[in-house]
């Protein structure tokens, strides 16, 4: 039933997957790339049962070389021999790896180094004092959806409509590097107004190096810049400082940029303000789902092709929806000029009755009270560190403006009290704690979804009105469906002439007369299709673009006209 779509860079595939340095905002000359082949069993790696699999991507995948979903709970065993290059090793030798769904735990010649729970973000290992001049180092992996614990985003087991193939394993970039004894563990860079702080942990003495800019010491391990004269960034001029920071024993190289993100009234209506003027938000949910990676496209240069492709119809936002990247996303974005509106990853039980069908045809009871809500102490703990998480990994990249607790409810709990807690973790960005429904007080926006009904919104005058998602009309390109037999969205278009012209209308029709009743951002569903939703604006193989930018660039230059004269 499935059809096994592939993109042109992974058809033509070979040697060793995903070479970019992974990690673009913390940069060192000491790195090895461990992406490729490996051994893989799921039986303790006895012989029996042994294949190998393409590193990074998940058994489930094409790409992978496995093609297969293994029982839940079943060990995963990834297993690779190792010898250093002579003189890699500076101090201390870290093994990183980019995501592994749910938990995984490094051997290094048999010994165990570390256990990380938590499939979407990124755990290292230091593994120096384990080494011997020949090694071989094993990840063993464990992931069950039967534990709702843990965040598990659009997976499940029998896929189908809006939720998908399930993953398990490796699924994003394993890596070395070798660091000083004494070294710059993290980089955090803040921006506030039109300055940014840059800071070390731990805190060390140091030189910052702007090229543009000069040098400026490290005081306490940090120091704070604001250019007389700055180039901001915006979608419209993504400008990067590059930097270095070097201490007594480390050296690491690094970007920032200068933007400012606030909340102003602006006639009747608060509006999101990027670099102190209204901006509207012209954004796209964005799902990260590829047909022969599933998690993972197939080589780095697929988020590039997908940003560049929705900037050639006039969108400059996405909406990472329900998923993490890998590093390069969020640096594509930074580079080519893409704001990201980014997700957290729900956990705990979803309910069709509750969480989709009620909200959506009673609107009274998307203002219902979410304290009961999704009472487990331990999954509303392991949301919390994964929020945390989420927020320290991604909080240096200037592309992410806006962040997302929970969506429609989904894990959704005492969202007033975990969003006193986010703003703890990062108060320089917008924060919208209940998006689409069941929102509460605590929140920067008022956040709706609007499906099934024309886009008639009016803001209340309090926060800023935001549409986090509608629209959704499918258009199923024949020779580009994954599932021929069953399709998935909101109204059907039979030709690429239709949707577009459906596409102008609705944009022009509802969403543009809604700005002038406080609508700053407008989130339409979605960049590609995803296994048998067919309304992306992309073909889940990313062949064939739905669009023209004739038509679609005249509603973009409309929306932002329309809000520049608020």
């Amino acid at each position: 039933m499935l059809q096994k779509l592939m993109t042109e860079r992974g058809e033509a595939l070979t040697g060793t997957p995903w070479t970019v340095y992974p990690r673009p905002q913390m940069k060192r000359d000491s790195y090895i790339n461990l992406n490729g082949e490996w051994a893989f069993s799921c039986n303790y790696g006895e012989p029996e049962g042994v294949t190998t699999i393409n590193v990074p991507f998940c058994p489930e995948s094409i790409l992978s070389g496995v093609e297969k979903h293994f029982p839940e709970g079943a060990w995963l065993c990834y297993t690779r021999k190792l010898k250093l290059p002579e003189g890699f090793n500076r101090g201390r030798v870290l093994l990183h790896v980019g995501a592994a769904d749910q938990i995984a735990e490094v051997f290094v010649n048999r010994q165990k180094v570390l256990r990380h729970e938590g499939g979407y973000e990124t755990f290292t290992a230091d593994i120096t004092d384990y080494l011997q001049e020949e090694n071989e180092l094993m990840i063993g992996c464990i992931d069950s959806l039967q534990d709702q614990s843990f965040p598990y985003g659009k997976q499940v087991m029998k896929r189908g409509g809006m939720w998908y193939t399930p993953v398990s394993g490796i699924w994003q970039t394993v890596w070395l590097e070798s660091v000083p004894e004494t070294y710059i563990e993290k980089l955090n860079i803040e921006n506030r107004g039109y300055s940014v702080t840059i800071s070390t942990i731990p805190a060390l003495d140091g030189t910052v190096t702007v090229p543009k800019l000069g040098s400026f010491r490290l005081e306490n391990g940090s120091v704070t810049i604001t250019p007389e004269n700055p180039r901001l960034w915006s979608p419209e001029d993504p400008y990067l400082y590059d930097f270095t920071v070097e201490t007594e024993t480390d050296r690491v190289e690094s970007y920032f940029a200068i933007r400012s993100l606030e909340i102003k009234k602006v006639g009747d209506y608060p509006r999101l303000c990027l670099n102190g003027k209204p901006y509207f938000f012209h954004a796209l949910l964005d799902q990260g789902y590829w047909p022969d990676g599933i998690l993972t496209p197939a080589a780095p240069e697929c988020y590039a092709d997908d940003i560049l492709a929705m900037k050639r119809q006039g969108f400059n936002t996405l909406r990472k929806h329900i998923k993490i990247e890998a590093e390069e996303f969020y640096y594509q974005c930074d580079k080519l000029g893409m704001i990201v509106f980014q997700d957290m990853v729900n956990n705990s039980d979803y309910g069709y009755i509750r969480d989709t069908v009620l909200p959506t045809l009673f609107l009274s009871y998307q203002k219902r009270g979410d304290k009961n809500l999704h009472r487990n102490e331990a999954h509303r703990a392991r949301f919390l560190e994964g929020m945390e998480a989420t927020v320290r990994q991604l909080q240096n990249h200037p592309s992410i403006c806006y962040w997302t607790i929970f969506n429609e409810g989904w894990g959704q709990f005492d969202a007033d009290s975990v969003c006193k807690q986010f703003r703890k973790l990062d108060d320089t960005r917008f924060i919208d704690a209940t998006s689409g429904w069941f929102r509460q007080k605590n929140t920067d926006v008022d956040s709706r979804h609007v499906y099934f009904r024309k886009v008639t919104v009016k803001g209340d005058g309090l926060k800023p009105l935001v549409v986090s998602e509608f629209g959704g009309k499918t258009w199923a390109v024949e020779g580009h469906v994954f599932n021929p037999d069953k399709s998935y969205g909101y109204g059907g278009c039979k030709t690429k002439d239709e949707l577009n012209d459906a596409l102008v209308k609705l944009y022009m029709e509802e969403i543009l007369p809604c700005i002038k009743n406080g609508l700053c951002a407008a989130v339409y569903t979605q960049v590609s299709d995803v296994e048998d939703e067919i309304n992306g604006l992309v073909t889940y193989d990313r062949k064939v673009e739905k669009l023209d930018p004739s038509k679609m660039l005249p509603v973009a230059a409309a929306l932002q006209q329309a809000i520049s004269e608020k």
